[in-house]
């Protein structure tokens, strides 16, 4: 699907980033009142993707374990239960979990981090297990 713009050039739409869509279906729900069915999501995203898209979107977050849904009626009503964070903690641990050699992947990621975001690994790990986050 493409348009033209007034050189007549085809212009592709914008495509979305990996997991953009999931991040936005995720903030919609963080702003719902309680569990809010498909249509509700669809609506708040502005009504530009199809119904079908926001259920598949809702449903691969479940499987992902970031939204919580119950039945009302014959549809589900969908509740976030993570958030762009934790989704994004879900992703990498899904990664992690992909290989082999955990030992490895965590060394090279460490060492790939800026000092920066090395010196906030290390205050998150030397926390007390029991501590909670501000």
């Amino acid at each position: 699907m493409t348009d033209q713009n007034r050189g007549g050039i085809e212009q592709s739409p914008r495509r979305r980033g990996q997991g953009e869509l999931e991040g936005q279906v995720l903030a919609a729900l963080h702003q719902a009142p309680g569990a809010v069915p498909a249509a509700w999501v669809q609506e708040r995203l502005g009504g530009s993707l199809a119904y079908t898209t926001v259920i598949t979107i809702l449903t691969r977050l479940h499987a992902k374990g970031a939204v919580a849904r119950r039945r009302a009626g014959r549809s589900f009503e969908w509740t976030a239960i993570a958030d762009a964070a934790g989704l994004a903690a879900l992703r990498m641990r899904k990664v992690l979990d992909a290989e082999t050699d955990r030992e490895a992947v965590l060394a090279r990621f460490l060492t790939s981090l800026t000092p920066g975001d090395e010196q906030v690994l290390r205050d998150l790990l030397a926390q007390d297990p029991g501590q909670e986050e501000d």
